[in-house]
Parts: C-alpha cells; sequence; structure tokens
C-alpha cells in the first residue's frame, strides 16, 4: 500500500477546509511556512499542483478538490476507530452517590466483591444526603431515603426503614429491664438530628414522653449509632439497615412497636439504564435481601 506521508496528507486537508495556510497551521498548532512546506510535499508525491494563489487567497485545483472530497471523511474516520480502541483500553466509570448509614455497613465494606467480578468498571461513590433527588444530580445510582417518582427514574427498593428501639446489651444489663413502653421513655434517649423521632414513638407506643429531655442529639446517623453501641442510651434504629449489628450482639431490640412501617431505602436510576448501572443495582439489591 503506497500512501504520501499522513502528516502531509493532514496538512492538506485543514489548509482546504480553511483555504489558508495560516489556519492550517494554527489548527495543527505548526508555523504558516511548515503547513506550506508539508503542502509542496504533496504536490511532489503526486507531480500535480493542489492549489493556486488567485490574488492574496488560494484555491483548490481540480485534483486538489477531489483528494479532499475523499480525503476529509477518511481522516474522520480514521479519527473516530483510533479513539473507539483507545476507549477499549479505559475503564467505565460508575459515580454512586450513598448516604453515610448504608454506605458505611453495606456499600463501602461489600464494594470489593463488585469491582473484583466487573473488573472493566471504576466506581466513585460520594456522599448523598436523605432528602438528595436522583433528577437534580451527575449520578449514575442514588441510595437514598425514598422512592423517586420522576418520569424518567427508575427506584429500586433495598431496605425496610421499619424503626425500632434498641441499645447496646450492656446499657440493658445496668439500667433495664424495659418491660414497657414507658420504661423506655424514662431511659436516656439518644436523638437522630431533632426530637421528633422519639415523640412519633411515644405516640404510637401510646405513652407519655418528658418534651424538655437534655440528651444529646445527633446529626449524623452513623453517630446515633456509634453512641448506641458505646453503651450511651437507647436509639431508634431501622432495624433491617442494622441487622448485622443485630445479629453480632451490638444492639438489643427493646420493644416490637415500630414507627416508619412504609418509609424504605431505594436506588434510583434512570430509565434508560447503562449496563454497568444494572449490574450494579442487581448487585446491590440481591446484597441487601441477604438475610432478610
Amino acid at each position: 500500500m503506497k500512501l504520501p506521508p499522513l502528516s502531509a496528507l493532514r496538512a492538506f486537508e485543514a489548509t482546504a477546509r480553511h483555504l489558508s495556510f495560516s489556519r492550517a497551521g494554527d489548527e495543527l498548532f505548526v508555523t504558516h511556512a511548515a503547513i506550506s512546506h508539508q503542502v509542496r510535499q504533496l504536490e511532489e508525491w503526486f507531480e500535480m499542483k493542489l492549489f493556486f494563489r488567485q490574488g492574496r487567497s488560494i484555491k483548490m485545483t481540480r485534483p486538489g478538490d477531489a483528494l479532499f472530497r475523499n480525503l476529509s471523511p477518511a481522516l474522520v474516520q480514521i479519527a473516530e476507530a483510533c479513539a473507539r480502541v483507545k476507549a477499549m483500553g479505559e475503564k467505565e466509570t460508575l459515580v454512586v452517590g450513598c448516604i453515610p448509614s448504608i454506605a458505611s455497613r453495606w456499600l463501602v465494606p461489600n464494594l470489593p466483591l463488585f469491582t473484583e467480578t466487573n473488573p472493566d468498571l471504576e466506581v466513585s461513590v460520594l456522599y448523598a444526603s436523605a432528602n438528595q433527588e436522583f433528577s437534580r444530580g451527575d449520578l449514575d445510582v442514588l441510595i437514598t431515603l425514598g422512592k423517586e417518582n420522576s418520569v424518567n427514574v427508575e427506584s429500586q427498593h433495598l431496605f425496610s426503614r421499619l424503626t425500632k428501639p434498641v441499645c447496646n446489651p450492656k446499657f440493658l444489663e445496668e439500667h433495664g429491664p424495659f418491660v414497657s413502653p414507658e420504661h423506655i421513655a424514662q431511659a436516656p434517649l439518644l436523638h437522630d438530628e431533632d426530637r421528633g423521632g422519639w415523640r412519633a414513638w411515644c405516640e404510637t407506643a401510646d405513652t407519655q414522653w418528658a418534651e424538655g429531655d437534655s440528651w444529646p442529639v445527633y446529626q449524623d446517623f452513623n453517630l446515633l449509632v456509634t453512641a448506641a453501641i458505646a453503651g450511651h442510651g437507647i436509639a431508634l434504629c431501622p432495624v433491617e439497615t442494622f441487622r448485622k449489628e443485630i445479629e453480632r450482639g451490638d444492639l438489643v431490640i427493646l420493644s416490637d412497636i415500630s414507627i416508619n412501617q412504609d418509609a424504605a431505602y431505594y436506588a434510583s436510576f434512570s430509565k434508560t439504564v447503562r449496563p454497568a448501572v444494572g449490574a450494579f443495582v442487581d448487585w446491590f439489591s440481591s446484597l441487601a435481601s441477604i438475610n432478610t
């Protein structure tokens, strides 16, 4: 296959497109003189003129015009083919937003299981808030509280948010037994963000709760559960999300009276789902369903 130098072909194509040696040089980051030299090399290879001067401008000859019309789309195809081959060696990125309570207990500890079986994927995990919406971000998957009802968003159920009072076994031994809702309401109560959770639980349990208690309020749910495991008091906990801590005996459920029976955690993603997104959601849904 006898071909002229590729650099000369590129110089010619840019010159023909702009009808200017200077603008072709700017595009290819070389001088006007370098473009002119490469075009002359090409004309010598073809043994014919490809441009002719008309005043201060240049025009293509008939052979030059014929070469340009065939060469320009061919260079585009070469560039696209090279880009596709280069992309084959690059990892696909999957951006997952996740609330801290799910990320620290389920996603991050188990993520190596997913990446080992999907070595061509690079997963980036970002912080998400409980009220964040998938449709207002640049995420591939959002794991948070609640199901999104946007028309182009799919939501996959992960965990129930059924919430019950829990505490550390040692705290139960020292401060219990908590045989009734009244006993629980009189104990040190740990609060998540505000005191609304315990207020709702006491209403459901039909018991009185002192509005003016001075027990701590934790803005981050991970801090709340850490305090409960450390034996600082009783916390309201979504038992399905924290079932591993309950199974290990780090936390003990004190009552079957619950709140948030209809709430749940979901994975939200676009309905026009990429294969990588589908693989991740299927994997994490299976992980969440184990031992439920």
